[in-house]
């Protein structure tokens, strides 16, 4: 694949990216008023709610929206489609800023911060934690996305010896990036189930809730690429993928199909449907989420509207809406945490997970812009 990535000649101080910016110092002011004044200066959490839209966004949406590369591994080396591996090194990067900066966003939510590394030593571990296994899978594929990533930068600094002496060993890192995800994104519907009672029963789906959760992760993953290619085209001024993306999109079909009929299935069977036609939030959130999820599922249906890149574009942010809904809805806003306790995200709070996302957005745009991570026109 030697040639086939460029590095984009384009300057990097733009109106966007001055935008992207100043947002992401409003991030930081707060950041650090947080490390510096602990959790409650910045923070609503409380005994009830003792996790906010920090943990939910960071680590259980923000790393499922980091699964492009995740999917793409599956596409690719498990189906043998090759004609997708352009689509590969961008959602590689996208998948290792979105999980670099949800392991670090996870350390805004640690009350003793400082007393992270205790992850990394056996002797403290609590072998009944799901959370013990979904931190210890992040920080291994954290590092297995710098590995995938590498060849890019080996690339920009002709380095090629290095990097085909990688190349040999890739594969090892390849199968390993299909597995963590996997155990991670299903320990989290795991995690669910611990929750127990406090789970709402629509999304309280007990044995199926591995499954459930690590179907949104694949749906968010191909959701993102086909959102990042789209963008890339507009404001990269890059030539139209709609071909490749229109292709993923007809793989989503039976993914969405199938995570709806289990969905309903399992309603049905634990006698829970009634509870989606009752008047309360938890009903309309299941509702508007099953919505979300319905949308793209009728666009992808349609050969002409997977051929149509705005229509494209509209059915994967209805999807990425739709998975993350579903997961903000069972881990926070249907949560019941027991009497007494009400939890909104305080302005802080709220920029900081802006500032985190405009993060990634500058990094990212600084790395198409120096490394070789597009593929090359002839490539499409």
């Amino acid at each position: 694949m030697s040639g086939a990535h460029q590095v984009l000649d384009r300057r990097l101080l733009t109106g966007p990216f001055v935008v992207f910016s100043a947002i992401f110092l409003i991030g930081l002011y707060f950041i650090i008023e947080r490390f510096l004044f602990g959790m409650g200066a910045v923070s609503n959490l409380n005994g009830g709610f003792a996790w906010g839209i920090w943990v939910v966004y960071d680590v259980v949406i923000g790393t499922a929206l980091a699964c492009g590369g995740y999917a793409l591994a599956f596409t690719v080396y498990v189906f043998n489609k090759g004609k997708y591996h352009p689509l590969v090194r961008p959602a590689v990067l996208a998948s290792l800023l979105g999980y670099g900066l949800g392991g670090f966003g996870a350390l805004f939510d640690m009350g003793r911060w400082w007393q992270f590394y205790n992850i990394l030593l056996p002797w403290h571990w609590n072998f009944n934690s799901v959370m013990l296994e979904v931190g210890l899978c992040v920080m291994t594929y954290i590092l297995v996305l710098v590995m995938e990533f590498a060849p890019a930068v080996l690339e920009r600094f002709g380095l090629q010896g290095l990097k085909q002496q990688l190349n040999k060993v890739l594969f090892f890192f390849i199968a390993l990036g299909m597995l963590l995800p996997t155990m991670h994104q299903s320990s989290l519907g795991s995690l669910l189930i611990a929750m127990g009672h406090k789970v709402h029963p629509i999304w309280q789906t007990m044995q199926m809730q591995p499954l459930l959760a690590l179907m949104t992760a694949l749906t968010m993953g191909f959701s993102i690429v086909i959102f990042e290619g789209s963008f890339t085209r507009i404001g990269l001024r890059q030539p139209s993928e709609t071909p490749l993306l229109a292709g993923i999109g007809k793989a989503i079909v039976g993914l969405l199909a199938a995570f709806l009929a289990i969905r309903f299935l399992v309603l049905i069977v634990q006698g829970k449907l009634g509870m989606t036609f009752s008047a309360d939030l938890a009903a309309f959130l299941f509702w508007l989420e099953t919505a979300l999820f319905v949308v793209p599922l009728v666009v992808l249906l349609s050969p002409a509207k997977r051929a149509n890149g705005g229509a494209l574009l509209v059915g994967a942010v209805s999807m990425m809406l739709g998975g993350a809904l579903y997961r903000f809805d069972a881990f926070l806003l249907t949560l019941n945490p027991g009497m007494g306790y009400r939890y909104f995200p305080s302005v802080p709070e709220m920029m900081v997970t802006i500032g985190l996302i405009a993060l990634e957005v500058l990094i990212y745009l600084v790395a198409v812009k120096n490394l070789p991570v597009l593929h090359r026109a002839e490539q499409h």
